[in-house]
C-alpha cells in the first residue's frame, strides 16, 4: 500500500526523490574527494618501507613541512639506520590543471622502487639525465589525462620538464602526479636546501626507540615519528571534510524541507481517503506510521539515487577529481552509510509533522474534504489579488517552499558574502600601497616564492618610495583553537608601521614576536612570555591590534626567522610597492610584469580578484550556487506541481468561464515568480543571520567579516526569481493543457 500510495502522484514523488538524491550525491562526490586526499596521504607515508619519518613538527600540511637537507649526513652517520630519503612535496599549475601534486626524490632514493615504470626510464637512469630537459616521471593517471607520453614536454609553472618515464603506483593521487628530482623540486618550489620529510629505514625494528632518543636529544626542535602517526596528523581530509558537510548540509537542508512540503500535500489530497481509513477502524497509531513509512521509503529512494549520482559526477568528472585522488573507488562502504544515515534522518524528519497531522484527522470532517475544490481558508488574501491569495491558501506549504528557497538563497549570499571578506583580508595586506605582487602561475598564493632581488630591483625604479616583501607560516596549536598563523616583515620597513602595538615594542631583531590581540587572549601569554612554534622559540615583545581580525590570529616575526621557518631562504610570498604618486601604478604595473616573468603585479584594488586561489573560490562559489538552485528549483515544482494537481477543479471552473490558456499559464507562472521573490526576501535576512551566527564562532568569527554590496543583493533576488521560473514553467504548461470537462470530473 506504501508503494502504491508513492507512486499514485509519480511527478511529485519523483521529484521530491531527485531534491534528496542531489543532497545526497554532494555527500558521496565530496566525501570521496576528502577520502581520496587522505587516502592517498596514507599511501605514500605507509606504503614508503619506511620505519620512521622526520619533519618540523606541527606543520599544517605535509607540504608546509620544512627540514635542512643538511641533516641527512647527520641520520646517515648513526648506526641504527639502514637508509635515508628526503622528500619535497608541492602543488603547482601545470597544463589546464589548476591543482598539480608533484613529489622531489633524490635519484637514488630506496622510496623510488615503489613507482613501478611502466614506459621509459627511472629518473636514475642514464638516457634520462641525457634528456633534453629537466626529467620528469609522470603518473599513467596524469598522463591519459594530459594526453603525455614518453619524450613529450610538461611545464610546471614557468619551468619546462621532459617526460622520461611513466609510472604506477596503484595509488589514484601519486599516479595523477609527477615525479622530478629533488634539486629540480627544490628550484620549483623556491625551497633550496630544504625537504618536506625525511624518510628513515632501520636496520632493525628493535633500534626504533633508541633512534627517537637521539633524535629527541640533537634535533629537538624536528618531530620523529612512526609513518602511520605522521600520516594521522595530516589535517587536510579533515579540512576538506568539513567542506563537504557545509556544502552538502545545504542541498540536504533544502531537500528536507521539500519532503516534508511533499509529504504534507500527500495528506491533504488525501484528506477524504483517511477519513475513510479511520472510519472503518484505523487508529491514530496505525495511520502516523503509514505516513510515516512512506516518508521513509522516500527518503531511501532518494539515497539511492543520490549514490547513482555522486558515483556518476565521479564517473564523469574523473580527469578533474583524480588529481586530489578521488575516483568512484573512494566511494567506501562508511560514506554509503553516512549517506543512508542522513536520508533516513531527513525521512523521519520530513514525515513527523505530515504524519502527526494525518493522525488528528477526525473521520467526519475528513469525509467532508472536496479534493479538488481548493482547501480550506478561503477569506480574501488583503493585498496582492488572486496570486498573492492563492498562494495565501495554503500558508504551510507556501511556507515550507519560502524557507527552502530562503536557504538556498541565504547560502549562496552568505557565502558571496563571506568571499569578498576574504578579498578585503587579502587587500588589508597592502598597508596602504598601490601595488601587490606574486609569483606568476602559481596553484595557490600560499605557495608563491618571490626572490628578494626582485625586491631589490623595483625598489630601484624611480616612481617607487619604498618596497616590502611579507612571507606567511601556519602551525598547528590546539590550545589557539587549532592553527597559528605567521607573519614576516623586515622590521625597518615601513609595511610593518601598519601594526597598532598597544603593548610592549616592536621587533627589532630575531627571535622576537609580536602576537596579535586575539591571539594574546587565546593563548593568555603577554610581553616577556616565550611561545613555541613547530620547535622554534620565540620571546613576546609586544601585542599589536590590526585593521583586519584575522591578522590578530598569530604573530609577526622577523621577515628572516619566517623564512627559516619556511624553509625559504631569500624568499618572500608578496611585495607591497608604495609610489610616490599613486597615479603612476598603471604604468610601474606594465613595467614589472614586462620586465620581470618570474613575478605578476597588479594595483591593489584588482590583486585579489586575480589570485588563483580566489578565482578558484568563485569556481566553487558558482558550483555551490547551481546545486542550490537546481534543488531549490526542484523544490518550487513540486510545490507549483502540486498547486496545479489540488486545484484542477478550479483551473477547469476558470477554463469554463472563458479563461484562456495563456491567461492561466501567466497566473501559474506569476504566483512561482511571487514565490520565488518572497523567498529571495527571506533568504537575504538568514544569511544575515547565518553571518551573524558565524561571527559568534570562536576564532573564525574574526576571521571571516562579510562584505554586504548592492549587487549581492541583486544577484539574490535574480536567483531566487530564476528558482521560481524554473519552478513554474512545467507546472504552468500542466495547468493549460487540462480540458475543462476533465477538470470539473477531478476528485
Amino acid at each position: 500500500m506504501i508503494l502504491k500510495n508513492l507512486f499514485r502522484r509519480k511527478g511529485r514523488t519523483l521529484l521530491t526523490i531527485l531534491g534528496i538524491g542531489i543532497g545526497v550525491a554532494a555527500i558521496v562526490g565530496l566525501g570521496a574527494l576528502a577520502n581520496g586526499l587522505e587516502s592517498g596521504y596514507n599511501s605514500f607515508l605507509t606504503g614508503s618501507k619506511a620505519d620512521l619519518i622526520l619533519s618540523q613538527p606541527d606543520s599544517f600540511d605535509i607540504s608546509l613541512s620544512s627540514v635542512d637537507t643538511g641533516i641527512e649526513k647527520e641520520l646517515l652517520a648513526m648506526s641504527e639506520i639502514k637508509a635515508v630519503s628526503g622528500m619535497l612535496q608541492g602543488l603547482v599549475q601545470t597544463e589546464s590543471v589548476p591543482y598539480f601534486f608533484i613529489f622531489g626524490y633524490p635519484e637514488d632514493s630506496f622510496i623510488l622502487k615503489r613507482f613501478q615504470i611502466v614506459a621509459g626510464v627511472g629518473l636514475d637512469a642514464r638516457a634520462a639525465q641525457r634528456a633534453q630537459g629537466k626529467p620528469l616521471l609522470l603518473g599513467r593517471s596524469a598522463a591519459d589525462t594530459l594526453n603525455k607520453n614518453v619524450g613529450d614536454i610538461l611545464r610546471l609553472t614557468d619551468r619546462v620538464f621532459r617526460v622520461v618515464g611513466i609510472y604506477e603506483t596503484g595509488e589514484t593521487l601519486e599516479d595523477s602526479g609527477a615525479v622530478i628530482r629533488l634539486r629540480d623540486a627544490q628550484d620549483l618550489l623556491g625551497r633550496p636546501h630544504q625537504v618536506s620529510i625525511f624518510y628513515i629505514q632501520l636496520k632493525d625494528p628493535s633500534l626504533r626507540d633508541r633512534v627517537l632518543s637521539r633524535a629527541e636529544r640533537l634535533w629537538p626542535n624536528l618531530s620523529l615519528t612512526s609513518t602511520s602517526d605522521y600520516a594521522d596528523k595530516q589535517m587536510m581530509g579533515d579540512v576538506l571534510r568539513g567542506y563537504v558537510w557545509v556544502i552538502a548540509g545545504l542541498a540536504i537542508i533544502i531537500g528536507g524541507f521539500g519532503m516534508m512540503n511533499a509529504q504534507l500535500m500527500a495528506v491533504m489530497e488525501r484528506t477524504r481517503e483517511i477519513g475513510v481509513l479511520r472510519s472503518v477502524g484505523w487508529s491514530r497509531g496505525r495511520v502516523l506510521r503509514m505516513i510515516l513509512s512512506e516518508s521513509l521509503l522516500v527518503g531511501i529512494l532518494g539515497g539511492l539515487m543520490g549514490i547513482l549520482m555522486g558515483w556518476g559526477m565521479l564517473a564523469g568528472f574523473s580527469n578533474i577529481t583524480r588529481f586530489f585522488g578521488a575516483t568512484t573507488a573512494n566511494i567506501t562502504p562508511d560514506l554509503i552509510e553516512q549517506a543512508l544515515f542522513v536520508v533516513l534522518l531527513l525521512g523521519v524528519m520530513g514525515g513527523v509533522y505530515p504524519a502527526w497531522r494525518a493522525s488528528r484527522l477526525l473521520p467526519v470532517e475528513a469525509l467532508r474534504y472536496e479534493g479538488g475544490s481548493g482547501g480550506e481558508n478561503a477569506k480574501r488574501f488583503p493585498i496582492g489579488g488572486m496570486v498573492a491569495q492563492n498562494l495565501w491558501r495554503r500558508k504551510a506549504r507556501t511556507l515550507l517552499t519560502l524557507v527552502a528557497i530562503g536557504i538556498a538563497v541565504g547560502g549562496i549570499v552568505a557565502l558571496e558574502a563571506t568571499v569578498r571578506g576574504m578579498a578585503k583580508i587579502i587587500t588589508a595586506l597592502s598597508s596602504d600601497s598601490e601595488i601587490m605582487i606574486r609569483q606568476e602561475g602559481i596553484a595557490d598564493t600560499g605557495y608563491s616564492v618571490l626572490d628578494e632581488r626582485i625586491g631589490e630591483k623595483i625598489a630601484l625604479y624611480p616612481e617607487v618610495a619604498y618596497v616590502s616583501g611579507v612571507m606567511f607560516a601556519a602551525s598547528t596549536m590546539p590550545e589557539a583553537g587549532g592553527f597559528f598563523l605567521l607573519f614576516g616583515y623586515a622590521p625597518n620597513e615601513y609595511a610593518i608601521r601598519a601594526f597598532n602595538v598597544i603593548e610592549g615594542q616592536r621587533i627589532t631583531g630575531n627571535r622576537q614576536i609580536m602576537l596579535g590581540k586575539l591571539m594574546a587572549e587565546a593563548l593568555k601569554r603577554g610581553v616577556g612570555d616565550t611561545i613555541e612554534l613547530s620547535g622554534n622559540r620565540f620571546k613576546i615583545v609586544g601585542i599589536y591590534q590590526a585593521g583586519a581580525g584575522w591578522q590578530e590570529l598569530g604573530g609577526i616575526a622577523t621577515l628572516r626567522d619566517v623564512q627559516n621557518f619556511s624553509g625559504k631562504p631569500r624568499k618572500v610570498q608578496l611585495y607591497m610597492v608604495k609610489l610616490h604618486d599613486p597615479t603612476d601604478a598603471p604604468a610601474v604595473v606594465e613595467r614589472i610584469n614586462r620586465e620581470m616573468p618570474d613575478a605578476h603585479a597588479a594595483l591593489t584594488g584588482e590583486f585579489a580578484e586575480q589570485m588563483p586561489d580566489m578565482q578558484n573560490t568563485q569556481g566553487m562559489l558558482t558550483g555551490i550556487s547551481f546545486l542550490a538552485i537546481v534543488v531549490g528549483g526542484v523544490g518550487v515544482m513540486n510545490t507549483m506541481l502540486m498547486t496545479v494537481l489540488e486545484r484542477t477543479r478550479e483551473i477547469g471552473v476558470l477554463r469554463a468561464l472563458g479563461w484562456k490558456r495563456s491567461r492561466i499559464l501567466g497566473m501559474i507562472l506569476r504566483e512561482a515568480l511571487l514565490l520565488g521573490l518572497l523567498g529571495g526576501a527571506l533568504g537575504i535576512l538568514l544569511a544575515f543571520g547565518m553571518t551573524a551566527a558565524m561571527a559568534k564562532a570562536p576564532m573564525v568569527g574574526n576571521v571571516l567579516k562579510p562584505i554586504w554590496e548592492a549587487d549581492i543583493f541583486v544577484r539574490a533576488i535574480a536567483v531566487a526569481l530564476m528558482l521560481g521560473l524554473l519552478g513554474g514553467i512545467y507546472p504552468a504548461a500542466r495547468a493549460t493543457r487540462l480540458q475543462p470537462v476533465e477538470a470539473l470530473r477531478y476528485e
